[in-house]
């Protein structure tokens, strides 16, 4: 049974008020099946995206920077249309965002600067995914890079993050921008061996391994008269493949050949001379008619 002591005008508030309760949960029921059915149509449209793009002549590190800057965009997108659909005036969220995007630039500006760094990373393609670079002391091969951050992986397996800010703040080393790879080898002889036998030990080596191109031909030049030794320039290129197993093989085979040969290898050697100089006094003040002091053992 009704309250008599409370009014028409309050029954009509309260109804008022239900009313609009239900309706804002009506709103925001609808909102969260948008933004549900929406993530599933952004990784639909996304995989489209990927598809087209993989048609195009696009390259690998580019097709991902693309497909996650689609996957943000299509998102943020997406959470608006959400808030539009409770009841948030479009105009109000673009005066939060503006406000809120301005505190979050300055708070968040080396994140900014890594995404501004990514893009011109896509843009200027120093590198590519699958390419073996050395970055701020960092090397190993580009797997991925992304909105904020570059990986590599070394070359002990492990996985090398890096700030796409730093990377493009520093230098870049691309070890691989061609098919082909210069081997070089700086090889030590003494004064005392022949640099033309040596020079003959060493082609001969290059020219019986198959993974040394003939085109660039190899050569073995002499670099440095050295304090100590005659350097030899020992100059090669190989496929990018094989750029590592082709210098440790150069490397042993001319010491096992060098040997044999009687070549050496010379190090930093010093003459030590030790003067007694007690023992010279001494003398000289016997001569003088003196009687020496006894020379410390």
């Amino acid at each position: 049974m009704p309250d008599r002591s409370l009014s028409w005008i309050d029954y009509a508030r309260a109804g008022e008020w239900t009313e609009a309760l239900v309706g804002l949960g009506i709103r925001v029921a609808l909102a969260l099946l948008l933004f549900l059915v929406g993530r599933y149509i952004v990784a639909w449209l996304v995989k489209v995206i990927d598809r087209a793009l993989a048609r195009t002549d696009l390259d690998a590190t580019a097709l991902q920077f693309l497909c996650k800057v689609s996957t943000v965009v299509l998102t943020i997108v997406l959470v608006l249309a959400s808030l539009q659909v409770v009841g948030v005036p479009m105009t109000s969220m673009i005066a939060v965002l503006g406000a809120a995007g301005l505190a979050i630039g300055l708070a968040l500006k080396d994140s900014l600067s890594n995404i501004a760094s990514g893009v011109m990373l896509v843009a200027l393609k120093p590198f590519r995914v699958g390419d073996v670079v050395n970055i701020n002391g960092e090397g190993g091969t580009v797997e991925a890079i992304s909105i904020f951050q570059t990986r590599l992986r070394g070359a002990d397996n492990q996985t090398i993050v890096l700030p796409n800010s730093l990377v493009t703040s520093d230098s870049i080393i691309n070890s691989t921008p061609d098919v082909h790879r210069r081997v070089e080898l700086v090889i030590g002889i003494g004064y005392d061996d022949d640099i033309d036998r040596a020079r003959a030990i060493v082609m001969d080596i290059m020219n019986a391994d198959n993974r040394v191109l003939a085109e660039p031909e190899a050569d073995v030049v002499v670099y440095e008269l050295a304090e100590n030794s005659v350097n030899l320039g020992v100059r090669c290129h190989t496929a990018n493949g094989d750029w590592f197993a082709v210098k440790v093989h150069l490397n042993e085979s001319i010491k096992k050949a060098f040997d044999a040969a009687g070549i050496s290898f010379p190090y930093p050697q010093r003459d030590v001379h030790v003067y007694r100089h007690a023992a010279g006094a001494a003398t000289a003040r016997k001569g003088a008619g003196e009687n020496p002091a006894p020379e410390p053992r």
